[in-house]
C-alpha cells in the first residue's frame, strides 16, 4: 500500500525482512521497516475503525454494526472482526521485532542505528497501546521471545511498562522532523507518550510531556473562516497540515477503505466505489443538540439524509472525497495538535485541582479555531476558568474532545477510561450498558495455538 504518491511520502514495498543478509543499508533496513507499518493500514485493521465509532454515545452502526447500539455484549461478527485487528497488531509487532533484533548489527552509523530503532519502538508501542485498552493484559512478544508460541497473558501494568520504555527510547532517538511523511518524530513519540501517560493516570507526566510538545512550536492550528476550511484539515486533496502529528496516509489509488462506511449512492461526497453508509446518528442525540449550531464544526460534519430510518437521520461528512475517481486519499488522523492542547488541559487540571489559565487558554484555542475565530486570539467565545472547578472542567474537556474528534476513534476510549460509558450512552442512546463491553475476548485466533492462555480461566470477563 502507497502513503502517497510522491517521493517524500513512505512505500510499504517490504522485502524478505527475515533474512539474515537484508540489514546491510539504509536502504534495506528502511524497506523492512516500512513493512512494519503495512498489517495497521490494510484492510485487516478496518474493523478498528468501524467497532470503535460504532460504540459511542454520539454515533449508530447499521448493518453488522447495528448490534452494538443495542449494548448487550459484541455479537460474534463483532468479536470475529474485531480479532482481525488483534492479528495485524502482533503481525505490525512481529515485523517491528525483526528490525529491532537486527538493526543493531547493521553496518550503518550508530546515530542512524538509533533512529531506525527509535521508529521500530514507536510502532511497537503504538500496536500495544491498542492491544492494552481493547483487550487490558496481553501477550508480550518481543525481539527475545519471538520465536516463542505460547506466551500467557501479561499484565496491564507489565504491557504499560514495555510501552513506556519503548517511547523512551523512540524520543531520544527519533530525528525532529520525520524521515518521511507517515512516519514519526521525536515530537510524535512524546505525543504517544503524554497521551499513554493520560491513559494510566500519571497527570504530572501527562501534562509535562504535552508542553514539551506544545513548547517546541512544531504545530499549530490550521485556522478556519467558515464550514469549508475543514477541508484544509481533512480534505482528500491535502498533502500535509501545520496540525498534522502522526496521520495514516493514502492516496487516491490506494485509497483509504473505511471511506466506504461514510457515504450512500447518490450524495455527492463519494461519487465511486460502495457506499455503505454504516455510520448515522439522530437530530434528538443529545450529543447534536446539545452543541451549539454556531460551531463551525457542528456545521461542517452533518447532513440530513433519510435511509431508512427516518427523516431526523444524519450522515456524516467529516471525510468527502468528491472529485475521486477509484479510492479515497484521505488521511487517517491519529494525532492531531488539537488533541495534545487538549490533553495537556486536561492533565493540569488533574495535577492543579482545577483550571489553570493556561489549561483553559489550551481548550480555549481549539473552540475558538472550532468558532472561526484565531486560535491565539481572545474571543467572544472564550470561557472563563473561573467558572469551572475540577469535575466541571473535566466534563468540558472530554465534550471539546467529543467535538473536535468525533469519528477519529477517540470518543469510545475516552468514556471507558473516565469511567463515564455506562451514564454517556444511557443518556446518549438511552440503554443500560453491559459492561462487558468495556473490554474485548481474547480472540481464538490466539487461544487455538497459544496453549498458555486458558479460553476459559484467562479470558476477559463476560465471555
Amino acid at each position: 500500500m502507497l502513503f502517497c504518491g510522491c517521493s517524500d511520502m513512505l512505500e510499504e514495498h517490504p522485502k524478505a525482512i527475515a533474512s539474515e543478509t537484508f540489514y546491510n543499508t539504509e536502504d534495506e533496513i528502511t524497506s523492512a521497516l516500512n513493512g512494519v507499518y503495512e498489517p495497521i493500514h490494510g484492510s485487516k485493521f478496518t474493523s478498528y475503525f468501524t467497532l470503535l465509532e460504532a460504540c459511542p454515545d454520539n454515533v449508530y452502526g447499521k448493518g453488522s454494526l447495528a448490534s452494538i447500539s443495542e449494548y448487550k455484549g459484541f455479537s460474534s461478527a463483532n468479536i470475529t472482526n474485531m480479532g482481525s485487528v488483534w492479528t495485524a497488531l502482533y503481525l505490525s509487532i512481529r515485523n517491528a521485532n525483526v528490525v529491532i533484533d537486527n538493526v543493531p548489527d547493521a553496518i550503518v552509523p550508530e546515530d542512524k542505528k538509533n533512529q531506525f530503532l527509535g521508529e521500530a519502538k514507536f510502532l511497537r508501542a503504538f500496536d500495544y497501546f491498542n492491544l492494552v485498552r481493547l483487550w487490558a493484559g496481553v501477550p508480550i512478544r518481543t525481539e527475545e521471545n519471538m520465536d516463542v508460541i505460547e506466551i500467557p497473558r501479561s499484565s496491564q501494568d507489565d504491557v504499560y511498562d514495555l510501552i513506556l520504555e519503548d517511547l523512551e527510547w523512540a524520543e531520544t532517538y527519533l530525528p525532529d522532523k520525520p524521515r518521511l511523511l507517515g512516519t514519526p518524530s521525536k515530537w510524535t513519540a512524546k505525543t504517544l507518550l503524554a497521551d499513554v501517560y493520560l491513559n494510566i493516570k500519571e497527570w504530572e507526566k501527562a501534562r509535562d510531556k504535552a508542553k514539551e510538545v506544545i513548547d517546541s512550536e512544531a504545530y499549530s492550528l490550521v485556522e478556519v473562516k467558515s464550514s469549508d476550511d475543514f477541508e484544509n484539515i481533512y480534505g482528500a486533496d491535502l498533502l500535509t497540515s501545520s496540525e498534522e502529528i502522526f496521520y495514516f496516509k493514502y492516496t487516491d489509488q490506494k485509497g483509504w477503505e473505511l471511506m466506504n462506511f461514510f457515504h450512500i449512492t447518490g450524495d455527492g461526497y463519494k461519487p465511486y466505489g460502495n457506499n455503505w453508509y454504516s455510520f448515522y446518528t439522530y437530530m434528538d442525540n443529545p450529543f447534536y443538540t446539545e452543541w451549539d449550531d454556531l460551531d463551525l464544526r457542528k456545521q461542517h460534519l452533518f447532513y440530513a439524509w433519510d435511509i431508512g430510518l427516518g427523516d431526523n437521520t444524519l450522515l456524516f461528512k467529516k471525510y468527502i472525497d468528491p472529485n475521486g475517481t477509484s479510492g479515497a486519499s484521505n488521511d487517517w488522523p491519529i494525532y492531531r495538535y488539537p488533541e495534545l492542547l487538549l490533553i495537556y488541559a486536561e492533565a493540569a487540571n488533574e495535577v492543579n485541582g482545577g483550571p489553570t489559565s493556561e489549561a483553559m487558554e489550551c481548550l480555549n484555542k481549539v473552540r475558538r479555531r472550532g468558532y472561526g475565530y484565531a486560535p491565539g486570539t481572545p474571543s467572544p467565545v472564550d470561557l472563563n476558568a473561573g467558572n469551572y472547578n475540577k469535575n466541571s472542567f473535566s466534563e468540558l474537556v472530554l465534550r471539546e474532545r467529543g467535538y473536535e474528534m468525533i469519528l477519529e476513534c477517540k470518543r469510545w476510549l475516552d468514556l471507558l477510561r473516565t469511567g463515564l460509558a455506562g451514564e454517556y450512552i444511557k443518556k446518549g442512546k438511552g440503554v443500560d450498558l453491559n459492561m462487558s463491553m468495556s473490554l474485548w475476548p481474547i480472540p481464538v485466533v490466539e487461544t487455538n495455538y497459544n496453549k498458555a492462555i486458558d479460553p476459559v480461566k484467562d479470558q476477559n470477563p463476560g465471555y
